[in-house]
């Protein structure tokens, strides 16, 4: 009997809360051609709330009526949910104007004289003027146009220089590096040689016969100084191994 009075008492209490959340629960109002006021009132009387963040030409959706909702007409939601409305702004009555060539701020000006809200995004273009519109996003004359925004890509005014990841060259023969550092772009800094009591000198760096070929000093480096081997090998490098560098970049090693 105890049992079975738990049983009944587990069953009310998943039915009520499964009727107490779908009291909870409604469904969205068809909204599409109502003015904004007519739509948040009858959002409002199913405890919803609606706001219009979007506008849209639209050739059969008079100026002014929404034109689009979310979530759509028939969605079941939970009460107090906001529903996103779109306006209609009636057929397109705005020509697009040719931009492409002209300077960001003329270009700026012209569109926002059309009522054009304007988006501008800036990349690297060698031999363009920075500053220069190089794209339009709708074309000139475009009759399709869904809303009035226009998007420009302008020629980057402080052009970034590449960055690079800095290799590891540790543990490497100087040879080999030295002509890996020549055909990145990159220059081959001080080569600096390293004190041979401090440590025990690494395999092969030492004793190689026959005699083996030489590396061109640095600039840098002393000019009485011995030219380093193309068999040492690399302790050390700045910058070290995983820091960006710029196309160009000095390179200073240490060999032993």
């Amino acid at each position: 009997m105890a049992l079975l009075l738990i049983t009944v008492a587990l069953v009310s209490a998943l039915v009520t809360m499964r009727i107490a959340l779908h009291a909870r629960e409604v469904r969205v109002p068809d909204l599409h051609g109502r003015t904004p006021t007519e739509a948040r009132r009858l959002a409002e009387q199913d405890g919803l709330t609606a706001q219009v963040d979007r506008q849209y030409y639209n050739a059969t959706v008079p100026e002014g009526r929404i034109v689009s909702q979310t979530p759509v007409a028939g969605s079941v939601v939970r009460r107090g949910w906001s529903l996103s409305l779109a306006v209609s702004l009636g057929p397109q009555r705005v020509t697009i104007p040719q931009v492409v060539g002209q300077s960001a701020r003329a270009a700026e000006i012209t569109l926002q004289q059309r009522g054009l809200d304007l988006s501008v995004s800036e990349i690297n273009v060698p031999g363009a003027v920075a500053g220069q519109v190089l794209a339009q996003d709708p074309p000139t004359n475009a009759t399709d146009v869904a809303a009035p925004k226009a998007t420009l890509i302008v020629a980057a005014q402080n052009p970034v220089p590449n960055a690079y990841v800095m290799p590891n060259f540790v543990g490497r023969p100087l040879g080999s590096v030295a002509l890996a550092i020549k055909n990145a772009g990159f220059t081959l800094g001080k080569v600096t040689t390293a004190d041979p009591s401090a440590s025990p000198n690494p395999a092969g760096a030492l004793g190689q016969t026959p005699q083996p070929a030489t590396v061109p000093p640095s600039p840098s480096a002393t000019p009485n100084a011995p030219v380093p081997s193309a068999a040492a090998i690399v302790i050390s490098q700045q910058p070290a191994a995983g820091q960006r560098i710029l196309a160009g970049a000095e390179i200073r090693l240490t060999i032993r």
